[in-house]
């Protein structure tokens, strides 16, 4: 008779806590949503507010500066046998704007070789305002025989860049790693019909 009084009371316990668990799941849907509008780190939050049943539009970036345009422009050079190209010649940002863009790599030997890439600018002083926040250039790759690759480079260009500067060349040297690291390239600015020749 006790033992059944017992399962009883663990059994009325165990219901309690699974109602409490349930509701307090439940109950930080709302909680999160709330928390997320006050703080305004959570983007799906600041989406879904209304206005008089009109969705409000996300504030605009004002750490871009629509009002200046750059065009950055790629150029790729190997040491060894690579087909190494950027996907595209050039592209026109605007300050505080990111940007990705892709490289394609293939080894064209038929041994296994390690590579990595070194880049430059033209001109050198956009270096400093030149921020990369993914690229292939920042660790060194293994190709199989044959075997091609695309990877990314995504970057930042600062609005603190001399309004001077309208154009920056960004160059990357592929080498195999082993063969001696090259000195890093002086990059040139070259006129837009050279671009489309050559890699």
């Amino acid at each position: 008779m006790n033992l059944q009084r017992l399962n009883r009371q663990m059994l009325g316990k165990l219901a309690v806590v699974t109602a409490g668990m349930f509701g307090f799941g439940y109950a930080l849907v709302p909680l999160y949503k709330s928390i997320c509008e006050l703080t305004g780190i959570n983007v799906l939050a600041l989406e879904e507010q209304t206005v008089q049943g009109v969705k409000a539009r996300m504030p605009a970036n004002t750490q871009v500066d629509l009002s200046r345009t750059i065009t950055v422009e790629f150029d790729a050079n190997s040491r060894g046998v690579w087909d190494f190209k950027p996907a595209q010649r050039s592209v026109q940002v605007h300050p505080g704007e990111l940007t990705t863009v892709m490289y394609e790599f293939q080894n064209t030997q038929k041994r296994r070789m390690a590579a990595q890439a070194i880049p430059s600018y033209a001109p050198q002083q956009a270096q400093a305002h030149f921020t990369k926040v993914e690229c292939f250039c920042f660790n060194q790759y293994t190709l199989e025989p044959g075997e091609k690759k695309t990877w990314p480079v995504a970057f930042v260009v600062d609005s603190k860049l001399s309004k001077d500067v309208n154009t920056i060349t960004l160059s990357y040297t592929f080498f195999e790693v082993g063969s001696g690291t090259p000195p890093a390239p002086v990059a040139s600015v070259k006129p837009a019909a050279l671009l489309g020749q050559g890699t």
